[in-house]
């Protein structure tokens, strides 16, 4: 919704400004199919030499979900700690053995199932259970399993970075695409010199639309949403470090209400829940 408002807050401000002040539309719109045609045209052809299939695939999938709210909200996060808190729980007073079914086949656990946004999210159950796993396994120490994490975090943030870099990259030519379009326009004026002066005018002007698309489109619709899905990258990667600092908690000897802290501690400030908060709502969890 923010998106929606805020696109329509650019248009109105900067057509609304340009009728008052005594501007033809008309000339614009007139202008605008062709120009538009011109001006996408070339930025989707670049677009396309300039990213992988992966990444064209990974960037249209990923604009829809722009328009949405963030799903990364305290509610989530204290869901996500009160499930940590009950597989620990577990852990540790029936030991790691106890939860190996749980890890096995986290779908047909009830475990899981208590849970139903973060224990459904399969990014997230697989990101769990991997490092459960070894952990019931035994066979990697705390430092090992800490620079595994890292690796798989960093390559996740590389993934959901790719689809931000390709609409910057585009949102930098798109200024550029505009001057092409002017300066077409300009070579088709200039094969009419013989016309009145208005109707000259009238071309020049269209002319010109193309270099205002062309910034326009950059800078206040896609850039902006390389923007927006770069904040959102940056969210989801905080839910997997919060699984990381209290899972490693964990295996350093730390209770399940002292590990839970230590992932409480590493989210962003708007959506860490307190201290009390959280443990109101893993004892009402268990």
């Amino acid at each position: 919704m923010n998106v929606i408002i805020g696109y329509l807050v650019s248009l109105v401000c900067v057509f609304g400004v340009f009728i008052l002040h005594g501007g033809a539309i008309g000339v614009v719109l007139k202008a605008l199919p062709f120009e538009m045609a011109t001006i996408g045209g070339a930025a989707l052809g670049a677009f396309i030499v300039n990213n992988q299939p992966k990444v064209i695939k990974a960037t249209l999938k990923s604009i829809p979900s722009a328009l949405k709210g963030s799903k990364y909200t305290k509610a989530r996060y204290m869901e996500l700690m009160a499930m940590l808190y009950e597989i620990l729980q577990k852990a540790r007073k029936e030991g790691l053995m106890a939860i190996e079914a749980d890890v096995e086949a986290p779908q047909d656990s009830e475990l899981f199932k208590k849970f139903p946004t973060v224990g459904t999210d399969p990014h997230v159950i697989e990101f769990t259970t991997d490092y459960l796993r070894m952990m019931v396994s035994g066979n990697l120490n705390a430092h090992e399993i800490e620079a595994l994490m890292d690796n798989e975090i960093e390559t996740h943030h590389q993934e959901a970075h790719a689809p931000v870099a390709a609409l910057t990259r585009m949102a930098g030519g798109l200024p550029a695409f505009g001057i092409v379009a002017a300066v077409l326009g300009v070579v088709n004026t200039m094969g009419s010199v013989g016309q009145p002066p208005a109707v000259l005018g009238g071309m020049v002007g269209s002319a010109l639309v193309g270099t205002f698309l062309g910034i326009l489109l950059g800078y206040a619709f896609v850039e902006p949403l390389a923007g927006l899905l770069e904040q959102k990258a940056d969210d989801a990667a905080k839910e997997y470090e919060c699984i990381k600092s209290t899972l490693l908690a964990s295996m350093q000897g730390y209770n399940p209400a002292t590990a839970i802290e230590f992932g409480r501690k590493v989210l962003f400030s708007g959506d860490r829940p307190g201290f009390a908060e959280l443990e109101a709502h893993v004892k009402g969890k268990k």
